[in-house]
């Protein structure tokens, strides 16, 4: 799987969706490889958006493609200073994402080892399903060059995913993995809430 994340500062929150809405309705059926994906603008006003794919050269040849172009030249224009992280390296979550998920909550930041990072995913997944039910999928995307990642989170909604917040904070277990994966981590993690995520689903 590939997973590419654009994302930047939202001029126009409602001009955002109604592209997001028009591609969905029609570039979307021609998009060979396309999986799904998620996006939102923050409360503070940034854009966000997941766009996962079956794999890169899947991704490239829907870019590649004349109406893309086009929807995207319109649609850079609602975005200031517009990002692409490209990730080769993904790890899902109880399915993946859902399109059910009432509330989207997007992590940022850098590891030093990508592969321990995804070992600890595993083992949190594992963790997380007994005692975080909220939780219902995540999607974790890697950019192998730099060992930046995002993942995205799916709760059944925002209310019950500050309530169980809290229980993770009186849990050993998670906090001992907490502690490893600050050892890896470079800088601090960045946070992303997406109150009213946007969804595409293949």
């Amino acid at each position: 799987m590939f997973v590419q994340v654009i994302q930047g500062k939202a001029k126009d929150p409602a001009g955002l969706k109604k592209q997001w809405d028009r591609w969905d309705q029609e570039i979307k059926p021609d998009a060979a490889g396309y999986l799904g994906g998620t996006a939102g603008v923050t409360p503070d006003g940034k854009f966000i958006a997941l766009a996962r794919f079956e794999s890169q050269e899947a991704a490239k040849a829907n870019s590649d493609r004349p109406e893309q172009g086009k929807w995207w030249e319109e649609t850079s224009q609602y975005i200031e200073d517009p990002m692409f992280h490209d990730c080769t390296e993904v790890e899902l979550s109880m399915g993946g994402g859902s399109d059910d998920a009432g509330f989207v909550q997007v992590m940022q930041g850098k590891t030093t080892d990508i592969a321990k990072s995804r070992e600890l995913d595993a083992k949190m997944t594992d963790t997380m399903k007994d005692i975080r039910p909220d939780v219902i999928g995540s999607v974790t995307a890697y950019n192998a060059s730099n060992g930046r990642w995002t993942s995205a989170i799916y709760f059944t909604s925002e209310a019950e995913a500050r309530a169980k917040e809290k229980e993770m904070n009186d849990n050993p277990e998670i906090q001992k993995m907490m502690g490893e994966w600050q050892a890896i981590s470079d800088g601090q993690p960045e946070f992303h809430d997406l109150t009213e995520p946007w969804f595409s689903s293949k």
